[in-house]
């Protein structure tokens, strides 16, 4: 099985994943998928997406609703696609619908994913697949990313993926030659697959942005994986010899970076770019003055979100990391391209009961360097650093020299004394929740998420609000 031949491939397997809207490199793998196909053959290449080429902190896809992407993929002329977590959390049903249902011309394959409702998969997702290339029959499974409380609040009923993916190996084993898995669960899941489920050729991954150069070979089964940002694109010739009816597999992974991008990728782009560009300048709000913003302490723009939280979720305290934003807004007219640029993350509300002894250790950590400057990576979050916390319903009175986590002095909620053993009703970001950046704040009770709406929405809300804004310019961190 890891025998490497000299011959040419009967198969040429080329997979992406986690691409995340960096849409240039999209364009580079077009060239590439062309120039195999070219050298290769059509009947020779099977193309496939496993997930995340959907990212709404691009103005393509945030404007196109995912429109932007799926005419990439038609252009690069993929096979088949599953979705992971960005384009099944951050776009509606509806929008799925027209993405996948009325513009996609390949397979969209997802095992684990039911309308609530229903209790039926769209007309356009399939369990599963066969795609004859060669001659050889390539069976097809697709699997995301469980989020089961959230997936909720978009009336989807998410189900177990390592049991749809047993389920569907079973009915599929006999009736193809070679079993792929398009997983969209993460390299964890992936290698306990492997050893679980018996029958599986193959398992391309995703999620947890993993490069895999070679595959990583568990029983009889090859696992693989691309990386992220489409820095990488994932291939594996496949022989299949015809007489013992066993394939033969051989996986690395081609560096996307130093490849020009295909004219008509690039041209789509710049359509899609154009487009976004005029639906984003509608204007939300004019501003009488400018919003500053600063990550490394307390701004009016921070003190606007962390109010819009608390009014969302009607909440007593509201709490986000000043490092969502990027941007302070000048005096004028904002756009929803303004707001997009400044807050380009799909980062969602919610609600939370969190005790006075958490709300106080966590606002201690925000006023520390390594909390404020510390990089995020993941979970949604589409800036650069963590940033301090911005509040509203709170007064905190602190000594910048005293020693670290022993610096606030006092704390206010809506003017009375913060209590350590009360439980007090907090609206803020679901980032916090998987305890990312300021951990405490995962130790809530009774959370609430708020989707699909985005935290975007709650600032363009906020900035309609004089009387709100105003209030942004009133301290709510005092140096005593």
């Amino acid at each position: 099985m890891n025998e490497i031949a000299t011959d040419a491939p009967d198969v040429v397997l080329l997979h992406s994943n986690d691409i995340h809207s960096r849409l240039e490199q999209a364009a580079r793998m077009a060239a590439y998928i062309e120039e195999v196909r070219s050298s290769h053959g059509a009947d020779h290449v099977l193309t496939l997406d496993i997930g995340d080429h959907m990212d709404r902190m691009r103005v393509e896809t945030e404007a196109s609703d995912g429109l932007a992407n799926i005419a990439l993929l038609n252009d690069a002329g993929y096979d088949a696609v599953t979705i992971g977590n960005n384009e099944g959390l951050t776009f509606t049903q509806h929008q799925l619908d027209e993405a996948y249902g009325e513009h996609a011309r390949f397979q969209t394959v997802c095992a684990n994913f039911f309308n609530a409702d229903t209790k039926q998969r769209p007309s356009w997702m399939l369990p599963s697949t066969i795609i004859h290339k060669a001659g050889i029959r390539f069976g097809l499974i697709g699997v995301s990313a469980a989020f089961v409380a959230f997936y909720e609040l978009l009336d989807w009923d998410v189900t177990d993926p390592l049991h749809e993916v047993a389920e569907q190996a079973k009915q599929l084993r006999t009736q193809v030659d070679v079993l792929i898995i398009m997983s969209h669960l993460g390299i964890t899941l992936d290698r306990r697959m492997a050893q679980e489920i018996p029958g599986i050729d193959l398992i391309l991954g995703a999620h947890t942005h993993h490069l895999l150069e070679t595959a990583e070979v568990i029983g009889s089964t090859h696992v693989c994986a691309a990386g992220k940002f489409g820095e990488y694109m994932g291939r594996v010739d496949i022989w299949f010899n015809f007489e013992t009816k066993q394939p033969r597999f051989q996986a690395a992974c081609t560096p996307m970076e130093a490849r020009v991008e295909q004219p008509e990728a690039a041209a789509i782009i710049g359509r899609y770019k154009a487009e976004g560009e005029l639906r984003l300048s509608r204007v939300v709000a004019v501003l009488d003055a400018p919003l500053p913003l600063s990550a490394e302490r307390e701004s009016p723009l921070g003190n606007l979100l962390a109010a819009g939280l608390r009014r969302w979720t009607d909440a007593d305290i509201g709490i986000v990391n000043a490092g969502q934003l990027l941007s302070s807004l000048t005096a004028g007219e904002v756009t929803a391209g303004d707001l997009h640029a400044l807050c380009p993350s799909p980062i969602n509300p919610c609600r939370m009961k969190l005790s006075g002894e958490m709300i106080r250790l966590s606002l201690e950590e925000a006023l520390l360097p390594e909390y404020i400057d510390k990089p995020i990576r993941g979970f949604g979050f589409r800036g650069l650093v963590l940033g301090t916390l911005a509040v509203d319903g709170l007064t905190i009175e602190y000594v910048p020299g005293n020693p670290a986590l022993h610096r606030i002095v006092s704390i206010l909620v809506n003017g009375e004394p913060l209590q350590d053993d009360r439980l007090y009703i907090v609206g803020t970001i679901d980032m916090f929740t998987f305890g990312i950046g300021y951990e405490k704040l995962k130790n809530g009770q009774e959370i609430s998420y708020y989707l699909p709406e985005f935290i975007r929405g709650v600032l363009e809300q906020e900035l309609q609000n004089k009387e709100a804004i105003a209030a942004s310019r009133h301290k709510r961190w005092l140096a005593v």
